[in-house]
């Protein structure tokens, strides 16, 4: 089992240290809480392979992002975020299709997630937007199940009016609004740290799974665009 003070610990100091030298100068301490978080996601996707398979062609550290920030468009300068994140999809790291997203930072900053958070491809917002006037009773029944909403709560960009070529009669219009739809819930640090943890991942899982399922019923057919 994963131990997530050595996590939190490394993850804490670096946020305090946000700076190269710090960074290189305390890569046997990075090491050791990658090692934890590589072992936290191992054992996610070992359960999670039960109804996914394909998820175990992958290693752990395929699924997990990089702790170096792209700093060219932000104002924040700071080399390093401090945050594990990994996303359990059958196609890994890529948004889409979508799986299970964890996301450990200190301070109470912990996500667990689901859903499609990118908004930059609009094919797959249209395909959503039109698998929704189809099936739409049924996301609302996903939404509204007790297990899902224990934890999650639908999420994401929303328009103001219908997008063009939409009735806005529509029943479930305000579905319709969102460019992207997602679920997150915030764990403090002291859940990470907590016995029952992990089976509460898991649980977050199963309830997250039938939203993601729906998601990617809708995206069957969509193409990551090619650069």
């Amino acid at each position: 089992m994963a131990d997530l003070q050595i996590i939190l610990h490394y993850l804490s100091d670096l946020k305090a240290n946000n700076n190269r030298e710090w960074y290189h100068a305390h890569k046997k301490e990075k090491m050791e809480a990658m090692k934890e978080f590589e072992n936290l996601v191992q054992d996610l996707m070992i359960i999670i392979s039960k109804d996914e398979p394909n998820i175990l062609q992958f290693q752990p550290k395929d699924l997990i992002f990089s702790l170096v920030r792209d700093t060219r468009f932000s104002n924040d300068k700071s080399p390093y975020r401090p945050a594990f994140r990994a996303h359990i999809s059958q196609k890994g790291k890529l948004p889409i299709p979508v799986g299970f997203f964890i996301y450990i930072e200190p301070d109470g900053n912990s996500i667990i997630g689901g859903g499609l958070f990118a908004d930059m491809f609009r094919d797959a917002t249209n395909m959503m937007r039109n698998y929704l006037i189809q099936h739409a009773k049924e996301f609302e029944n996903i939404l509204s199940n007790n297990r899902f909403s224990a934890y999650f709560q639908l999420l994401g960009a929303k328009l103001k009016r219908p997008p063009k070529g939409y009735d806005p009669d529509f029943p479930y219009i305000e579905y319709i609004k969102y460019k992207n739809w997602f679920v997150e819930y915030h764990l403090e640090d002291v859940d990470l740290l907590k016995g029952d943890m992990f089976d509460n991942l898991i649980e977050m899982y199963r309830a997250v799974k039938p939203f993601n399922d729906f998601i990617n019923k809708a995206l069957i057919d969509f193409k990551m665009p090619t650069r």
